[in-house]
């Protein structure tokens, strides 16, 4: 809240460098007059304009305003500086600014991203509530409910009140409030960037102190709702204030290639300017010089870097068509560099953004230069992310009589954060797991089998899909299928899997602590580690050991079959057959399920086809008993194989999850499984697994047989009878 005010649209002074972060771009927006908040500060002590008259301090964000709304009442802003000017009259930054300049800087910041009247009303009136005698009543009589709850939302809690955990509640308090309006998040990290822009007035371990907790919490925040123009900022303020050493190379390496005497950019933007314009696609081509953050991560990536380097071509055309019209001609007329190709129109990332991203390779040097291909709305929305999409509760124009307030800019892992806080038990729970849980910054979405999509960040098991889809519920969760296969619930999903998830029927039944190694999403950690807590007995018995009268999910209900959808019969491909029989067609047996190396032998039956059994197969008995010639049979080069193992075991909890796992570490894919309804404390399940190598067999039963409380391993005999 208080540190030195400067000129908003240049960086403030950083301590521990000579000056603040210059930022090494061109102006992303049209060029606007220097705002001189001094002279602000001095026009805002003068007092407020007549009524009716727009006062001269919010002249630059009048005009900002109407650059992206033309046509929006100035009414509410008017009135809303007026309140906000004399309540903070008299109140001075650590700067010796008028206090009233930082709501102005902050408000200019959300003007010129494009952001519509409510929500600049609000950010004018942001800090009234905090640090005046205005109260949330005054503002909502005055402005409405909406500007009432934005204010509220971005409201500091006392630490008088709350301590050492006013910090973290606050933005407890600020999330579960974009939760139900996301312009909340855009006041707040609008505000956050003025601070950070004014922080050299601070002493350098509360500069340090910001500067994590912007880089923790805010910079993720501003990543996942699009807001590059803020985030891309943010990040070079932060690297000035906590790696002062690294951004001073950093800004002598951009200082250094600004001073070339050639510029290859330049030059390959020149090329694909002609490029279009042969091919008749009318497109905006410009430079896109990189931040101090990017050229520092290039650098460390690419060591040496070049003048290409520095910067990437930014295309802008008209409509979706042109963009792939665009790389069309890039790719065809110049040299691709196909690896670096990526497609965000077809497949947007989690946060809006949509672009096409290339790489093209000069002639003559060779330096590849990276070029991004949108549309002038995309780019929009890449620079301002939800800040672009204006009041998302609007009803739409074709059809004002919607008043549902159904917000589209609430994505998948705010509603999931929404959840787990729920469930943080303290303040420090709720702060720690809010910094990891925005350190994954990639999403996924997997489907379910009725066609419901869950998204998970990237790395996510089936453990996380179960507490996704279930919440505590998923403590029952037995096992799971991938892609119509049987996996193990620590296995990683995958963008675009299918995930049926296997549910026991045993209320006592609950996770392991092993369940928390493979648990990435805070709601499946706070869920599995509350349930340990209050069920120590059971986290903390030995594998080997089972409660007494405890039983697993099977124990209570008939058995469990799960098979992938068309499975093929438990055998290898039978071209690895050789018969002594030509032209004969070779059928592997069911009932015995040979595969390489057993000793085998075949039989002729109808249709001239050859039945292939192990020698020490029932079947192989009665058909000698019955008269029936052997037909000479031997395998020939085979590999992969199918078959059929039955383990026998005790009952225990989590026995089938950590059987299939054992399983899976050994290279083996299930492809069906039984598990029989336990009988005497013992339970029988019959597994058809593919593996890569028939030779892998011995090993993957050993694995079976070393799981705690399984007792026996063996190949599948056919049932008495059958």
């Amino acid at each position: 809240m208080s540190a030195e005010a400067t000129n908003p649209a240049t960086p403030g002074p950083v301590a521990g460098t000579a000056s603040g972060p210059v930022t090494p771009t061109a102006p992303r927006r049209k060029a606007r007059p220097r705002l001189d908040l001094r002279r602000l500060g001095r026009a805002a002590l003068l007092g407020a304009a007549s009524r009716g008259r727009l006062p001269d301090a919010i002249g630059h964000v009048v005009e900002a305003h109407r650059a992206h709304h033309p046509d929006a009442d100035l009414e509410p802003l008017r009135r809303a500086y007026v309140l906000a000017e004399s309540s903070h009259r008299g109140q001075m930054r650590k700067s010796g600014e008028p206090y009233i300049t930082h709501p102005l800087a902050v408000t200019l910041i959300l003007a010129e991203l494009g952001a519509e009247t409510t929500t600049l009303t609000a950010s004018l009136l942001h800090d009234t509530v905090e640090d005046t005698d205005v109260t949330l009543d005054q503002v909502g009589e005055q402005f409405g409910e909406e500007v009432r709850y934005l204010v509220d939302g971005v409201t500091k809690l006392e630490k008088v009140d709350y301590g050492a955990a006013a910090e973290p509640e606050t933005f407890r308090k600020m999330l579960v409030a974009a939760g139900n309006d996301v312009r909340v998040m855009s006041i707040k990290l609008a505000d956050r960037l003025h601070n950070m822009r004014t922080l050299g007035v601070m002493r350098p371990e509360k500069q340090e102190r910001i500067a994590k907790v912007t880089r923790d919490v805010l910079i993720p925040l501003a990543e996942r709702l699009g807001v590059q123009a803020l985030k891309t900022e943010l990040e070079d303020l932060v690297f000035a204030i906590l790696h002062p050493e690294e951004y001073e190379r950093t800004r002598e390496l951009i200082a250094e290639n600004a001073g070339r005497a050639d510029d290859p950019l330049a030059e390959a933007a020149d090329e694909v300017r002609t490029v279009l314009k042969e091919a008749d696609i009318p497109a905006d081509v410009m430079i896109r010089p990189r931040h101090f953050v990017s050229v520092h991560r290039v650098s460390r990536k690419r060591g040496r870097l070049r003048g290409a380097d520095f910067g990437r071509l930014l295309v802008l055309v008209s409509e979706d068509a042109d963009c792939y019209a665009v790389l069309g001609e890039l790719h065809t007329c110049m040299t691709p560099v196909v690896s670096e190709f990526k497609d965000f129109i077809a497949v947007p990332k989690f946060n809006l953004y949509q672009s096409l991203h290339t790489a093209v390779a000069r002639r003559g040097d060779g330096q590849v230069v990276e070029v991004l291909i949108r549309t002038h709305q995309m780019h929009k929305v890449a620079e301002a992310g939800v800040v672009a999409l204006g009041n998302p509760y609007a009803p739409a124009p074709d059809d004002p009589a919607d008043g549902e307030r159904a917000d589209p800019t609430r994505p998948g892992w705010l509603s999931r954060l929404l959840e787990w806080q729920r469930a943080a038990p303290d303040p420090d729970t709720f702060w720690s797991t809010l910094r990891e849980d925005l350190a994954q910054d990639r999403e996924i979405a997997v489907f379910r089998p009725d066609g419901g999509t869950l998204g998970l960040p990237e790395g996510a098991t089936c453990v996380d899909a179960a507490y996704a889809q279930y919440g505590e519920d998923a403590h029952a969760c037995i096992g799971a299928r991938v892609n119509g296969r049987l996996a193990t619930l620590s296995t990683v999903l995958k963008d675009g899997d299918t995930v049926q998830l296997l549910m026991g029927q045993d209320p006592a039944s609950g996770p392991s602590r092993e369940w928390l190694e493979h648990a990435h999403t805070p709601a499946a950690r706070i869920a599995i580690q509350r349930w340990l807590t209050t069920h120590p007995a059971q986290g903390e018995t030995p594998e080997d050991e089972v409660p007494e009268g405890e039983e697993p999910a099977s124990a209570r209900r008939p058995a469990v079959e799960a098979s992938a959808p068309g499975a093929a019969p438990a055998r290898p491909a039978p071209e690895n057959v050789l018969v002594d029989r030509p032209g004969a067609t070779v059928r592997l047996a069911g009932c015995c399920t040979p595969v390489p190396p057993d000793e085998v032998t075949g039989f002729a039956v109808r249709g001239g086809v050859v039945t292939v059994h192990r020698v020490e197969c029932s079947t192989v008995a009665r058909m000698k008993d019955a008269g029936r010639a052997q037909v000479g049979v031997r395998w020939g080069d085979t590999a992969e194989c199918r078959v059929a193992l039955v383990a026998e075991s005790f009952v225990r909890p989590h026995l089938l999850a950590d059987l299939t796992e054992a399983m899976a570490l050994e290279g083996a894919e299930i492809v069906s499984a039984t598990v029989e309804p336990p009988t005497r404390q013992q339970v029988r399940h019959t597994y058809t697994v593919q593996l890569p190598d028939a030779a892998h067999l011995p090993a993957l039963m050993r694995a079976m047989r070393n799981v705690a409380g399984v007792y026996d391993v063996s190949r599948a005999q056919p049932q008495p009878g059958a």
